[in-house]
């Protein structure tokens, strides 16, 4: 039993450092610290940079930089975007950063928990999030308002600072300057890539004295299939995170283990 609440509580520690990651660079108005991580917010400011590319999909790198300059954390992941809609597919196991709990990365592997598919859907106020190897996913309502909002609450005023070649695109690089309806900026440096529609292949922004970088990789300016927003059909919902946590927790114990994917059982 010890061992068996000590995997928890390092799976549980893992969690809540990826949980801070995905807090960096949201807005006033988003979700407080803890709970699972999720993936990037691209509506309300951030959206604004993306200009008119309303529909995409890219492998996306976020980097998490802290004041005194180290690096401690980057995520990689496939991200589909639509009109405000987002999807992103993570893999936690591949997750890197020197604050993260070394032991909890097997025991994500064993819970079935290290792969994860993060949708949002302004639309309908919600974030789903989904286990494939664990065929359940949990829907929570979405607390960055901010998200929500029309495009026309915000304006953007861009400034040119020169040219640069980022990752083998001719771009210009820019300060991009986001203005809500109640005075509040964020200010963001931007590559964008005239060779792809100007879309902003490399994003600089800081939050709270930390840095975030964000690239973006194979991008493609087609429209992703509507189905990619939805959580399958095939998967259970559960009314919380830490229902499904439990649940899993509970499978475990009874096989004498931390649980495995129901594939695995």
């Amino acid at each position: 039993m010890k061992n068996r609440v000590k995997a928890l509580t390092a799976v549980l520690a893992l969690l809540t450092v990826a949980s801070v990651y995905s807090q960096f660079g949201q807005r006033p108005g988003g979700r407080g610290m803890g709970g699972p991580p999720r993936g990037p917010d691209l509506g309300g400011a951030m959206g604004k940079l993306f200009g008119n590319n309303s529909a995409f999909s890219a492998t996306m790198e976020s980097q998490m930089t802290s004041p005194s300059g180290e690096q401690n954390m980057t995520m990689t992941g496939k991200l589909a975007f639509d009109n405000g809609q987002s999807r992103f597919e993570m893999d936690m196991s591949e997750m890197k950063g020197a604050q993260r709990p070394p032991e909890a990365t097997a025991q994500m592997k064993a819970m079935g928990m290290d792969k994860m598919v993060s949708i949002t859907v302004p639309d309908k106020k919600v974030v789903y999030l989904v286990y494939p190897n664990l065929q359940a996913y949990v829907e929570n309502p979405i607390q960055n308002q901010e998200v929500a909002k029309s495009e026309s609450d915000f304006k953007v005023e861009i400034t040119e600072l020169g040219k640069e070649t980022m990752d083998g695109h001719p771009c210009v690089k820019n300060k991009a300057v986001v203005t809500d309806k109640e005075g509040n900026k964020h200010e963001s440096t931007v590559w964008n890539a005239t060779d792809l529609k100007n879309f902003p292949i490399k994003i600089e922004t800081t939050e709270q004295a930390h840095k975030m970088t964000m690239l973006f990789k194979d991008v493609k300016l087609s429209k992703p299939d509507a189905s990619l927003f939805e959580p399958p059909s095939d998967c259970k919902k559960y009314d919380n995170f830490m229902s499904l946590m439990m649940q899993q927790g509970m499978r475990g114990m009874g096989r004498g283990g931390m649980g495995a994917p129901p594939g695995q059982q």
